[in-house]
């Protein structure tokens, strides 16, 4: 029997097991078992293999989360060292050194006053986290009147209850509707689909006066508003004008309600900055980490909060002012110090600096995607871009969503070496931030060539 041979026979049996036994996330598993599953057995630098020996360049970062690349020496190394001392202890009623660590290089690190660092396991649960931290310190706070929290259109928190009750993506969340609590609802400064305006500075202030209306009238009630910085991911990579960030941040000074800026998807460089709100100087009163938080290694979150928040739970015990809320793997010890690691690389490899030309690389490369009839718009925000594809670009008008125009352009990419994740009829390109300029053409063309191809039947 051949290497080939055998190749396949364990990629067939892996397909079959796959389909029989597992449920996928945002996957019609119908479909999914008509399906030749790839199966990733490897990676290496910016590529993935799977069990034939095909690889692929992993255009999504595997979902948004790997920065500096597969089978990175630094971090795998941090992890071996930590794993031959304790793999997990619990972070309730004990501490450990890496987690202690990595709080003092968060808070360094985040923008404004955040001190203090909260831990989970996934972005959601962050989320989640912080929005009981907002109801609760008005709670404690004499204000419990503050209890509900405001939103853009189209944003996504995450998939638990509290994070689905702030998000507003109707073909995902619409079937909660009846477990979720009521969030006042702010539009989302969508340039490209915009009633009144195509022009970006028209929409800032639009959108911005539409928040401030929800904010004079609601003030009293809301704990807090909550807003994907520069980037809503999840909508379909809906980059916001410029300012507007910062009005909606001034916003909520001016009116006395908790910023929230969920970074989960937009941090450690995404944007070109460490954290998106950098950008326009804008500090929240808590933050949200994850994915790309331990450079893709491991799952951990992290919930940043200011010395005024934490201090409305600081009391006696008798008090029962107690944040209760903990996961059984908090802090685990592997996953921070892949974190560590990762922030290290930062540094030894000046990877922001190294990201300026790389995201002007994309940003030129980007503007001849416009030569396909069906490519409407390109919209970009450091190295996250999202190419939304309609049927009439003239009118803008949208794929019907049984067409599976995003699907079919991914399938053509995958078969030319580049795995790519849709957003509907948005192209979503998020490539690890150490891809080099070679790596990026390749990726650029392949999405191009994909694209076109699909196109030319329509």
């Amino acid at each position: 029997m051949t290497v080939q041979t055998q190749s396949r026979d364990k990629t067939r049996t892996f397909r079959e097991m796959d389909k029989r036994y597992t449920w996928h996330p945002f996957t019609q598993m119908k479909e999914w078992a008509r399906e030749d599953v790839v199966v990733i057995e490897r990676g290496e630098g910016v590529w993935l293999f799977d069990t034939d020996g095909k690889k692929y360049l992993d255009g999504v970062s595997s979902l948004w989360c790997n920065v500096h690349g597969h089978r990175v020496p630094e971090i795998d190394e941090a992890i071996n060292r930590q794993l031959g001392a304790v793999a997990h202890s619990t972070f309730l009623g004990l501490s450990h050194r890496p987690a202690i660590e990595l709080s003092e290089k968060l808070a360094a690190l985040a923008p404004g006053k955040l001190s203090r660092v909260f831990y989970s396991d996934s972005g959601s649960e962050g989320v989640e986290i912080a929005l009981k931290m907002a109801f609760q310190f008005w709670a404690q706070s004499g204000r419990p009147e503050k209890n509900r929290f405001a939103r853009l259109k189209l944003a996504y928190h995450g998939d638990t209850v509290g994070a689905v009750s702030v998000g507003g993506i109707e073909l995902f969340h619409d079937i909660y509707k009846p477990l979720l609590f009521k969030t006042f609802e702010a539009p989302s400064p969508y340039v490209y689909r915009w009633p009144t305006s195509s022009d970006p500075q028209t929409v800032c202030a639009e959108a911005a006066g539409e928040i401030e209306n929800i904010f004079r009238k609601h003030r009293g009630e809301i704990a807090a508003f909550i807003i994907e910085p520069l980037m809503q991911g999840a909508a379909g990579m809906i980059a916001h004008p410029r300012g507007f960030l910062k009005r909606a941040a001034e916003l909520t000074k001016q009116y006395g309600i908790l910023l929230i800026c969920d970074e989960v998807a937009t941090g450690f460089g995404r944007t070109g900055t460490m954290f998106a709100c950098e950008q326009e100087e804008v500090n929240p009163d808590i933050m949200v980490l994850a994915k790309g938080l331990t450079g893709g290694y491991l799952p951990l979150a992290a919930t940043l909060a200011t010395e005024e928040i934490f201090r409305a739970f600081w009391a006696d015990y008798s008090e029962c002012k107690t944040f209760f809320h903990g996961h059984t793997y908090t802090a685990n010890p592997l996953a921070c110090s892949a974190a560590i690691a990762s922030l290290g690389l930062f540094e030894k490899n000046q990877v922001l600096k190294n990201l300026r030309l790389k995201i002007e690389r994309l940003r030129r490369g980007l503007e001849k995607f416009y030569e396909l009839p069906i490519v409407g718009d390109v919209r970009q925000a450091g190295t996250m871009v999202g190419i939304e594809l309609v049927k009439d670009r003239g009118h803008k008008t949208p794929f019907a969503w049984e067409e599976k125009i995003g699907v079919r352009v991914i399938e053509r990419a995958r078969k030319k070496g580049a795995i790519l994740r849709p957003l509907g009829p948005v192209i979503v390109l998020m490539p690890p931030l150490v891809m080099e300029n070679t790596e990026l053409d390749d990726l650029l063309s392949i999405t191009y060539d994909s694209i076109r191809e699909t196109g030319a039947g329509h």
